[in-house]
């Protein structure tokens, strides 16, 4: 979502005015009427409610309903006046008081002004909570998506949900922007951190943050509706360009960029964002086959679509947005529009489209009742207001914990010359220098307190320098200079925390060098100047052009955006933590290499799924950096392995199908593995990812990539291939994984 810069308030047409004193001049006593209607009665089932608040709802109220406006603008009373079904803060947009029970004052207070309505529907109150609740001062900011992709742990990724729902919860809001499902295909791209990965699949298994944030249904404790973003293609824009076009075929959108938002809808997400970008030339929020016919249909989406900020503006290409385009947006299958400062001119563009024919009461009725189907589920009839149980749990330790937690599992150990990693925690000096070591903004990102974020000691928490200061023992001096100066050769290490300064859409592309700038350089050549090892670590929201200097750092760890919690960035580098993390992107060799993405033929500095760990533990990545370029492995498994495979089709249509594959290995672990199968029909594989599958007749042998070829006891490997198939598509019935039968799944 985007936040524009300036802010008004259209002067709304005459006609409306009137309507709305008409609405808002209705009796309390119809109010009190209400109260005993079935729609009221949390015993009867959510359709049953749906229907009989929808029959009693005028097209005016209605079209309130399918409205989103910006809390900067709207006043308590105009959500009474016009029954507006929803407001949303826009990065940075926080109240006067910027405190949990600040915001939880602000939205209890529009709460209560949506329920003086004459049906006393509640305002359902949006947020972009991306990676905490992070427009809140004070709160546990966990490290973007990026980094929690490298963690390849999608149980602390819902772990995490959860915990931002409680956050959430208590500082009011009940519906929060996330989770970004992008797969992330050029590192341009200044939203790239907001992506899990570069493969369907790592970010297919991220999509469990959806039950973390709404929980196992909705309407539970600290139950907050999910948004998957930003629906579809965004990550695949020409040259990374944000709210591009991408240039792709139906059948790339459907292998790569489809299979997250499956997973999202099989996970139960209650409403679905569509994307600023485009796909071959059609703007997404336009795009009737692809929200409608594809997304409820074939996915069989049954909550709301919302649209990104003020996306309708963009559907004609000129400046603010016109009744054609409402019924353009709302006819491909929109529900709520966000438009943030023209909620008026929308509500009157929106009624006169339905009385002049050009959106029919069917589709207005069908988008009203998906989001009214999502308040009752939320319990938002019966529990409007803040639950304040939660508010304490804002920055709390407990999330503090499990965003330092989250930290040390997605740092990425890339290079360790002469096992300087760890470093020891007794004796001597630690030199410690770099822009982001002592950089709260810096760690954090983009989406943090601001839109774009800042640099600077924006929120409470603990920078990679305090964390390092805090591992150390007493014996040992750690000197702090953020430009280098003053090292010489007494000390043992040299640590530089460097990289990219907090940026969001937009402004985070870059068309042109993806390296470091010339301050970090001169810092790293001042440190190396003192001929001590150089410990050199990145803060960055993706892979950045660094293959000219790495010959001269002794070690290098991709940190990521860590968040507040930086102690978890020292815990790894003091051995306190022995890094697991993986590349979720390929690394580039140079920038001329983009778009780059594990499979396309390009040999990058580091491949997807790499990753060091320390001496006299087998490496996280040591399967990837013994296999052959076209991944293959010598296969072992320990006596007693035994594994279950799940297969399922993830997406179908007339001739095509996406099929995933999970193997879950018990009893003990397998080095290197190959999965045969055969298709009962006329099923042929034509793509894959995550391995290298070929395909004889009806038989099928699957082996790990270049990363995937170690599966732990207990642990999993999956993949994905895109067929054809003429006729029934009918699930193999059989696999064996290097020659032993497994159970299916």
């Amino acid at each position: 979502m985007s936040t524009l810069m300036s802010r008004f308030r259209l002067a709304w047409p005459l006609a409306l005015v009137l309507a709305a004193g008409t609405l808002a001049g209705i009796t309390s006593a119809t109010n009190a009427q209400a109260a005993d209607a079935p729609y009221q009665d949390p015993t009867l089932p959510v359709s049953t409610r749906v229907d009989d608040l929808l029959a009693r709802m005028s097209l005016a109220e209605k079209a309130g309903q399918m409205t989103q406006a910006e809390r900067s603008v709207v006043s308590p009373a105009d959500l009474t006046t016009y029954g507006i079904g929803s407001v949303l803060s826009g990065g940075g947009s926080a109240p006067a008081t910027n405190t949990a029970t600040g915001w939880a004052d602000m939205v209890d207070t529009f709460q209560r002004a949506a329920l003086a309505t004459p049906l006393g529907i509640p305002m359902l109150y949006g947020v972009d909570a991306v990676h905490g609740d992070n427009n809140v001062y004070g709160s546990t900011i966990f490290p973007h998506n990026i980094g929690l992709g490298a963690t390849r742990n999608p149980t602390l990724v819902q772990d995490i949900g959860r915990a931002v729902a409680e956050e959430v919860t208590g500082a009011g809001p009940r519906w929060t922007f996330a989770p970004c499902l992008a797969v992330a295909r050029n590192d341009r791209w200044g939203r790239t951190y907001e992506s899990f990965g570069e493969t369907p699949d790592l970010v297919s298994s991220m999509a469990d943050i959806v039950t973390g944030f709404q929980g196992p249904t909705l309407g539970g404790a600290a139950s907050v509706l999910a948004t998957a973003k930003h629906y579809i293609g965004d990550g695949a824009t020409t040259d990374g360009v944000d709210q591009g076009d991408a240039q792709i075929t139906e059948e790339e959108l459907r292998a790569i960029h489809l299979p997250p938002f499956q997973a999202a809808v099989n996970r139960g997400v209650g409403s679905i964002m569509v994307s600023f970008s485009s796909v071959n030339g059609v703007k997404m929020h336009g795009n009737t086959y692809l929200i409608t016919d594809v997304l409820k249909g074939e996915l069989g989406f049954a909550g709301f679509v919302v649209s990104d900020w003020a996306g309708i503006d963009q559907l004609d290409g000129l400046p603010g947005f016109t009744q054609a385009e409402v019924a353009a947006a709302v006819n491909a299958g929109i529900d709520m529009i966000m438009v943030p400062y023209e909620y008026g001119s929308f509500i009157t563009a929106l009624t006169d489209a339905v009385t002049a024919g050009q959106i029919s009461m069917a589709r207005v009725d069908d988008a009203v009742s998906r989001i009214l189907a999502k308040k009752f589920e939320l319990g938002l009839f019966e529990e409007p207001l803040t639950d304040r149980s939660y508010t304490a749990t804002v920055g709390g330790t407990a999330h503090r914990d499990l965003a330092r937690q989250a930290v040390r599992e997605s740092q990425v150990l890339l290079k360790n010359e002469g096992d300087v990693l760890p470093l020891a925690k007794s004796g001597g000096k630690v030199f410690v220098a770099g822009k982001s070591a002592d950089d709260i903004g810096n760690a954090s990102g983009g989406w943090t307190i601001s839109w774009q974020g800042d640099s600077g000691n924006i929120t409470p928490g603990t920078t990679i320098l305090e964390g390092i200061r805090n591992t150390v023992g007493s014996a040992t001096t750690v000197t702090y200079s953020e430009d280098g100066t003053g090292i010489d050769s007494s000390y043992r290490a040299a640590i530089a925390v460097v990289g990219e300064t907090p940026y969001a859409e937009g402004v985070g592309d870059l068309p042109g060098s993806m390296g470091l700038d010339t301050t970090d350089l001169a810092t790293i050549a001042r440190l190396r100047a003192a001929g001590v090892p150089v410990i050199v670590v990145l803060v960055s929201g993706r892979p950045m052009d660094i293959a000219a200097h790495l010959g001269d750092w002794d070690a290098f760890v991709a940190a990521w955006l860590p968040g507040t919690e930086g102690q978890g960035v020292a815990d790894v580098l003091f051995g306190d933590y022995n890094p697991t993390g993986t590349l979720p992107m390929t690394w580039m060799a140079s920038a001329s290499q983009q778009p780059i993405n594990d499979g396309d033929g390009q040999t990058g500095l580091f491949p997807y799924g790499y990753g060091l760990s320390y001496p006299g533990i087998e490496p996280s990545a040591s399967a990837s950096a013994s296999a052959s370029a076209s991944g293959s492995a010598s296969a072992s498994a320990s006596a007693g392995s035994t594994c279950t495979v799940t297969y399922q089709v993830t997406s179908q249509w007339s001739t095509g199908f996406i099929g995933e594959v999970a193997i879950v290995v018990t009893g003990g672990p397998v080095s290197g593995w190959t999965l045969t199968f055969a298709f009962p029909g006329s099923q042929q594989v034509t793509s894959a990812w995550s391995a290298v599958v070929t395909q004889s007749g009806t038989a099928v042998t699957a082996t790990n990539a270049a990363w995937n070829g170690t599966i732990a006891a207990g642990g999993s490997a999956s993949f994905g291939f895109q067929g054809t198939y003429d006729g029934t598509n009918t699930a193999p019935t059989a696999f064996a994984l290097n020659g032993t039968a497994c159970a299916l799944g």
